[in-house]
């Protein structure tokens, strides 16, 4: 008698991104893999892996979610990866813009959860994973949308594992660190422009090149590790509730115990908002 093997469910798997190296670490470790984006052409090197099913889901659809849940007839671990970045200092926020950032990183993850979690219910070891981030816990200037979905998603995850306890559906809410993937890529093709009067015109050079992730082009735990580490972890037979992975990980964990306020001059050094200050105290 052949005895099915788990399975995982993955969005946001485009190559080269986080969710792609996810899906790989998954198939390794024995599970079958969906692994799902909006573009499959983008999932070339997923495509042509053994134990790895590439399907397309658009998160922020209705019709193609409900459409790949009729693709599978069984699932037992989901995952949310899909996501986005987003950067631009508060004063100077497009709403509406904003607002799509939510909907991408909040709002469409807690549909795919309501859409699959019939599957989920059918199997005897589910679990929901979210992928926030360690942005979910610490502040960072110029990028307070991606911070607050993130710490949006986070507090919706942990609620959840409450909620779905009585079910025996684990939820795990996994935030990253730094990790070596193409998201500093696409951010820079698509550099972010402080509009014309914004109170920060002084430094306009030093902002965007703030926003433009500038400087980390080279940072990060290799994606493939964190992957493997990760999923380690999720595999366990009793995987921890909160998971921190990637480089500088555990210093951001350490950060909240701290007194309010001593990480921030680490943060803006880093981040490049210390040259943003200086200028426009000086102008």
């Amino acid at each position: 008698m052949t005895v099915a093997k788990r399975s995982v469910l993955i969005t946001g798997c485009s190559d080269g991104g986080i969710g792609s190296a996810l899906a790989t670490a998954f198939r390794d470790a024995g599970l079958h893999v969906y692994a799902t984006a909006r573009s499959p052409s983008k999932m070339k090197a997923l495509a042509s892996s053994a134990g790895i099913q590439t399907l397309t889901l658009d998160i922020m659809s209705e019709e193609s979610i409900a459409a790949c849940v009729k693709s599978i007839d069984s699932l037992d671990v989901l995952v949310n990866n899909a996501g986005e970045q987003h950067t631009m200092p508060i004063l100077d926020l497009d709403i509406a813009e904003a607002k799509k950032t939510f909907d991408l990183n909040v709002w469409s993850q807690l549909a795919v959860i309501q859409a699959f979690m019939p599957l989920l219910r059918r199997s005897s070891n589910a679990m929901v994973i979210n992928h926030s981030s360690s942005a979910a816990i610490f502040a960072v200037p110029l990028a307070g949308t991606y911070h607050a979905s993130k710490a949006a998603i986070s507090m919706f995850t942990d609620v959840l594992r409450l909620e779905l306890q009585p079910f025996n559906i684990k939820v795990v809410d996994l935030r990253t660190a730094i990790v070596k993937t193409n998201i500093i890529q696409a951010v820079q093709s698509n550099r972010p422009r402080l509009p014309e009067g914004s109170i920060y015109e002084p430094a306009r050079a030093e902002v965007e090149k703030a926003m433009g992730l500038e400087g980390f082009d080279s940072a990060g735990m290799s994606a493939d590790v964190w992957a493997r580490d990760v999923v380690k972890d999720v595999t366990k037979q009793n995987p921890p509730a909160r998971i921190m992975r990637g480089e500088s990980a555990w210093t951001v964990a350490l950060s909240t115990w701290l007194p309010h306020g001593m990480f921030d001059g680490m943060i803006k050094k880093m981040t490049g908002f210390a040259n943003v200050e200086k200028i426009l105290r000086s102008s």
